[in-house]
């Protein structure tokens, strides 16, 4: 027990800036430890300005040696901190790394930063005879076109090491795919960017969550329309046929093992086609999307606390509690501009099935369009016995949640200048 009481020090080596990073604090907390943030840019994260957020470190978190350092000088050697961790995939590896120096628990660092290349996960997965796109690394946007001609079009032109949809694109020709590779090839301070053009492998769009080696369950997509890559929504667990569970789960579980991923949560995404499953890119991390939310809902399985079990060395208990169903369905604005207000959220909660609704943006604030994760503005969620009970109500009260927004050009008030625009369902 340290001298505050708590049973020791969980540092997060920067953050989801929401959804499970909020979750990851509170339960921290809640199993009696003490969450503290090492974050270069506190202001990225509105949960710290909540009531129970963590206690922070401003410090730059891309040097590990730094870091180890600071750690060593402000935790008495590391005796203090019972787990390192993030829950941002851009810093599990350093998380993992600084784990292993401290004597704690993690995963094997070098298999998580290769794994976050999806370069070398297409080259892993496919010499070991694993489905997968026709695939180039290219460094150009000439190369990209380059590429793109010689697989077939339509392709997905995306960064080797990107998350959440940004910069993931489908283009239908030469000239798509040059401009659009054009925005990835953005000079920096690090290495040379690089991108993948690989071919777009139409179908059905699944998740499977895994945990430590072991499949905890498969989960349906819905995405947002072409060219991009939105998610909209998930249902968990997927009800699919045996036999499109069976190639999901033979495929993820070669794949976990090629890639050398066995320690905690694991998030892959893949596509059906003929048959088979077709990786589109592992996370060595926990699903975004709030589906641990999903899970916990429906399986009774707390993600976010066995991970956090594993982090500080204590065994995990994954055992399901019940057999029911969650969907969510996320909230987006009908185009750019100044959120007025968001109508029926309490319409929406007070609906049979409907557990949450929540919202990330706040009237006044301005709304961009992206074309990945940042466009979600807040999301519904239900549970039910049936997969199709818990969709359906996640679907009505996602319409029934009106979102508001003035025109850009001058912020205008209801009925002056540019035009209101709602989504949801009638204004």
């Amino acid at each position: 027990m340290s001298p505050n009481g708590s049973r020791g020090v969980v540092l997060f080596i920067e953050s989801n800036t929401s959804g499970t990073g909020r979750l990851f604090v509170h339960t921290t907390r809640g199993m009696g430890y003490r969450p503290i943030l090492v974050t270069a840019r506190p202001a990225k994260y509105a949960f710290l300005q909540q009531e129970g957020a963590p206690e922070v470190i401003e410090t730059p978190t891309g040097d590990e040696e730094a870091l180890h350092a600071l750690i060593s000088e402000r935790f008495a050697g590391g005796a203090e901190v019972a787990g390192i961790t993030s829950s941002s995939e851009y810093f599990i590896a350093t998380a993992a790394a600084l784990a292993k120096r401290f004597g704690l628990a993690g995963p094997d660092a070098e298999s998580v930063r290769g794994a976050r290349d999806k370069s070398r996960q297409r080259e892993v997965l496919a010499a070991a005879g694993l489905p997968a796109p026709a695939f180039r690394v290219v460094v150009s946007a000439g190369q990209a076109v380059a590429a793109a001609e010689e697989i077939g079009f339509p392709v997905v032109v995306k960064p080797v090491g990107g998350s959440g949809s940004v910069g993931v694109r489908a283009c239908a020709g030469a000239d798509e795919v040059r401009e659009h590779a054009a925005s990835l090839f953005v000079p920096g301070d690090g290495e040379a960017p690089r991108a993948l053009v690989e071919s777009l492998i139409p179908g059905d769009e699944f998740s499977v969550e895994v945990f430590s080696g072991r499949v905890i369950g498969i989960t349906r997509k819905h995405l947002g329309q072409p060219p991009f890559f939105v998610e909209a929504g998930h249902d968990y667990p997927a009800a699919v046929p045996d036999d499109v569970a069976a190639a999901l789960t033979d495929t993820v579980t070669r794949g976990t093992a090629l890639l050398g991923l066995g320690w905690g949560p694991l998030h892959w995404e893949l596509r059906m086609n003929g048959g088979l499953a077709y990786p589109i890119e592992v996370n060595p991390r926990l699903a975004g999307g709030f589906i641990p939310e999903l899970v916990r809902h429906a399986q009774g399985i707390d993600l976010i606390r066995e991970t956090l079990r594993l982090v500080v060395g204590r065994t995990p208990g994954l055992a399901a509690m019940r057999q029911g169903h969650a969907s969510i369905r996320f909230l987006f604005a009908p185009r750019e501009g100044r959120l007025l207000e968001v109508q029926g959220r309490g319409a929406a909660l007070g609906q049979t099935h409907v557990e949450d609704v929540t919202l990330y943006r706040k009237a006044g604030d301005a709304l961009t369009i992206e074309g990945d994760f940042r466009d979600r503005i807040g999301h519904v969620l239900a549970y039910a016995e049936r997969a199709e009970t818990a969709a359906a109500a996640a679907e009505r009260a996602r319409d029934t949640v009106r979102i508001v927004v003035a025109g850009p050009e001058d912020g205008a008030e209801p009925g002056a200048g540019e035009p209101l625009a709602v989504a949801g369902g009638v204004a």
